[in-house]
């Protein structure tokens, strides 16, 4: 399983690039970073500095949307990055949510961000697209013939956008960490990919979620530092209610905590001890994060794992960012790593030592 530190771009920036750099050290293969541009610093920028900044992690934003940002010039971050840094940026994409409804604006339809994979991907990966009535390709980007050098994963709930996400999209992102919602949800986006004629294997899976690595004595803190994230999944959870209602097309594990939701304050968007979030109970911020002691945090990837997730990326919007990255680095990833020996097991030896195994013929002795 790889592992994903989902970081806000708050200022100063150099914060989010020295975090990004902590997060390669102690072993994470993505960083990812909110989209939000009136809320908070051009992730893009950032993510320039990141890369150069560091060797290996993939980069990219978790996630953006199609709404505030026109898709060529999307693209064109993507394939400037990849050939300053090399094929490390991913795009993550949805519908929209906070960039979006921060300018009084709405999420995209479905065929509009169905459409909007289509041209990034393209584009980013020196391919020609139609885009607006023509064929458009960046001359100066390196064309992709095997593979994608950027990756657009989508962030999904519902049962069409799963959909889609099977039909088109290089991976699926999960935004909470239920195991029982992500068998829900998995089996949508791998049934959908083999209707497709797709490999259903192709799509990989990433699960994010905050994570809070602390005692058990301090839970109740870690719920509050984390009930916010119940509040960002209200968002999305309200508009699959006002579409496919409560009658059971969406599973009602994901959709009755939010009975009580009196609507969102997108001024502490994403931000611990949002007032907004309050109608979150404890149960569903314990089971969409990942709170508590590193075995804990341990059995839960593994019932993940299982269900074949790929990535599980931990958002660290709270007081314990380095400690709960130190906590995953020593003693979270490598109880999820396959093992790999140093030394293969030798032969049993006999009392004298000697292998138990026939003794080479003699050799003739020269003349």
């Amino acid at each position: 399983m790889d592992f994903g530190a989902v970081l806000q771009c708050v200022a100063p920036a150099a914060r989010v690039v020295e975090l990004a750099r902590q997060a390669e050290l102690y072993g994470f293969s993505h960083v990812w970073t909110f989209d939000s541009h009136v809320l908070w610093e051009e992730p893009y920028v950032i993510h320039s500095a990141i890369l150069g900044a560091t060797r290996k992690v993939v980069v990219g934003p978790m996630v953006t949307n199609p709404a505030t940002r026109e898709w060529s010039v999307t693209a064109s971050t993507y394939a400037t990055l990849n050939e300053m840094y090399g094929p490390r940026t991913i795009c993550g994409i949805g519908r929209g949510d906070s960039a979006v409804r921060t300018l009084a604006g709405k999420p995209t339809t479905l065929a509009t961000l169905r459409e909007s994979v289509h041209v990034i991907r393209e584009l980013a990966n020196g391919r020609p697209v139609e885009h607006r009535g023509q064929t458009l390709r960046f001359p100066w980007a390196p064309r992709t013939h095997d593979g994608n050098r950027t990756e657009v994963w989508v962030a999904a709930y519902g049962p069409k956008a799963l959909q889609l996400t099977g039909e088109v999209a290089d991976g699926f992102i999960l935004q909470l960490a239920d195991p029982d919602i992500a068998a829900w949800t998995i089996k949508a986006v791998r049934e959908a990919a083999e209707r497709a004629g797709r490999d259903p294997a192709e799509v990989k899976i990433c699960v994010a979620a905050p994570a809070y690595v602390a005692p058990d004595a301090e839970l109740e803190h870690m719920r509050d530092q984390c009930r916010w994230f119940g509040g960002m999944v209200g968002n999305h959870v309200a508009d699959l209610v006002s579409r496919y209602g409560t009658s059971g097309d969406v599973p009602a594990a994901l959709t009755d905590y939010i009975a009580d939701r009196q609507g969102y304050d997108y001024n502490e968007h994403g931000r611990a001890g949002n007032t907004h979030a309050s109608f979150v109970p404890d149960s569903i911020v314990d089971r969409f994060c990942l709170l508590g002691p590193a075995q804990r945090h341990v059995e839960r990837l593994r019932d993940l794992q299982a269900l074949g997730v790929d990535q599980f990326a931990l958002y660290l919007q709270h007081d314990a960012k380095e400690q709960t990255m130190r906590a995953y680095a020593d003693a979270v990833m490598p109880a999820l790593a396959e093992p790999v020996l140093a030394v293969s097991a030798l032969p049993a030896t006999g009392a004298t030592g000697a292998a138990d195994a026939p003794a080479p013929a003699a050799l003739p002795l020269s003349p």
